[in-house]
């Protein structure tokens, strides 16, 4: 019998949110995972905010709230705050009543100000990280650090000379001026940009186009993939080499450590600067019109190759944060809030460029797998352990899935993990609302 297109929507409706969502949904853990780290946050929380007047918008509620934008890649708080006000789903995970008002988004975006003034996003990055370190999810031992191009929110037109007080005729269009800058020679010493002065022209290979940009460092640790540090920095030609001493500086490390890298990574005085602080250099070898800084004393060991080849996991966070977390080209202006995601001082810029990314297909490894890597023994050769009991494990580590796979699969598959297959994800959601929140001045 054919069914009734009644137009009459009910009155009334008893179910609530909790139960509209099923039990195997994978953001449920994800939420158990974002609930235990704001209860051990609400005192820092509390002293953020006056015991009179009216009441803002909850923290908890807002935290939430900007995990869901990075999640499915809603592109601003003003998309984010239309998806709250009907989708179930949503007011859930936020913890919204199916009758509460959304807030309006210019109150959303005032009351995060106040959480970046109080280094809320950098706490709460701390405590998803000590559950993974109690979940035994991260490497102390062996990381990997690398750097990408983030485009800022500028445009090529913006990149004048510096005028210094010299009058400037006006343009024949101010919304869209025409320049023609062919033939001349642009540089970052006699050229700004008046969109964002903290921008600099860079490319970081010979025969690509110069773009006006910022540079994201990532500091991964090797066994699961999972970023334990970042740092947003303007794009020169030393920055990578730079931003990585000083993600190692938090670490202080008890014993020596491995750090992987690219041929970018390979000159005397960064190989000295390692050696100095006890970390050994698993960097690539650049021999290419020039003689290595790093001999067979270090590429002989079997680490070292275990090293390069875990360290192009790395691009699997650039990729998932340029294609889901909305960092290919950021909606944001200048470089500032430098310690939110780093052990550090508040100086160093950061932004959390970094995420974390699965290296686990579902349909051939299973939700287990994660948990049957070993942690292996200290020292240089803990990954090269952990290599020779793969033999013994039929999951073939070595052969990595694409990101959007597992994102697509576990955001529409619905199917059941537990909180430690989960975490990494977790960890990447977080690591990006660092990443939105690291820069003050926000432009749309």
């Amino acid at each position: 019998m054919r069914g009734q297109d009644t137009q009459q929507a009910g009155l009334f409706s008893y179910l609530s949110p909790e139960e509209r969502v099923p039990a195997s949904h994978p953001l449920r853990p994800i939420r158990q995972s974002v609930d235990t780290a704001l209860t051990a946050l609400s005192p820092q929380l509390a002293k953020l905010y006056a015991h009179t007047g009216r009441p803002s918008i909850a923290p908890e509620k807002l935290l939430r709230a900007l995990l869901l934008q990075v999640l499915y890649s809603l592109r601003s708080e003003r998309l984010l705050m239309e998806s709250l006000e009907y989708n179930l789903l949503f007011r859930w995970f936020v913890g919204l009543d199916l009758d509460a008002p959304v807030w309006d988004v210019t109150v959303f975006t005032k009351n995060r100000e106040r959480l970046l003034a109080g280094d809320v996003a950098s706490a709460f990055f701390k405590q998803v990280l000590a559950q993974a370190q109690a979940q035994r999810l991260l490497s102390d031992e062996h990381f990997t650090v690398d750097g990408t191009l983030i485009e800022a929110w500028a445009g090529q037109k913006s990149f004048k000379p510096k005028t210094d007080g010299i009058s400037v005729p006006p343009p024949d269009d101010p919304g869209n001026p025409s320049v023609d800058f062919r033939g001349e020679r642009r540089t970052n010493a006699t050229h700004t940009s008046t969109t964002d002065p903290e921008a600099r022209l860079y490319k970081k290979a010979a025969g690509q186009e110069a773009k006006l940009c910022f540079l994201g460092h990532v500091l991964m640790e090797n066994r699961h993939g999972l970023v334990v540090n970042t740092r947003l920095t303007p794009a020169t030609g030393t920055a990578e080499r730079e931003a990585a001493i000083a993600l190692l500086d938090g670490r202080l490390p008890t014993r020596r450590i491995t750090l992987g890298g690219d041929k970018n990574y390979d000159t005397q005085a960064f190989i000295q600067a390692l050696r100095a602080v006890q970390v050994t250099p698993h960097v690539a070898q650049h021999t290419t019109n020039r003689a290595s800084a790093i001999d067979g004393r270090t590429t002989r060991h079997p680490g070292y190759a275990v090293s390069q080849q875990q360290r192009k996991r790395v691009e699997e966070i650039f990729g998932w944060l340029k294609t889901v977390g909305l960092l290919r080209k950021v909606k944001l202006r200048g470089v500032q809030r430098v310690g939110w995601l780093s052990p550090s001082p508040r100086r160093c810029t950061t932004w959390c460029g970094c995420a974390t990314s699965w290296r686990w297909r579902p349909e051939r490894h299973g939700p287990r797998a994660l948990a049957s890597v070993p942690q292996g023994s200290s020292g240089e050769h803990g990954l090269q352990q952990s290599t020779a009991s793969r033999k013994k494990n039929p999951v073939d580590w070595g052969k990595v899935s694409r990101v959007s796979l597992f994102f697509r699969s576990l955001l529409e598959s619905g199917g059941s993990l537990s909180f430690q297959d989960t975490m990494p994800l977790a960890l990447v959601l977080l690591a990006v609302l660092l990443l939105l929140s690291a820069v003050r001045s926000v432009t749309f």
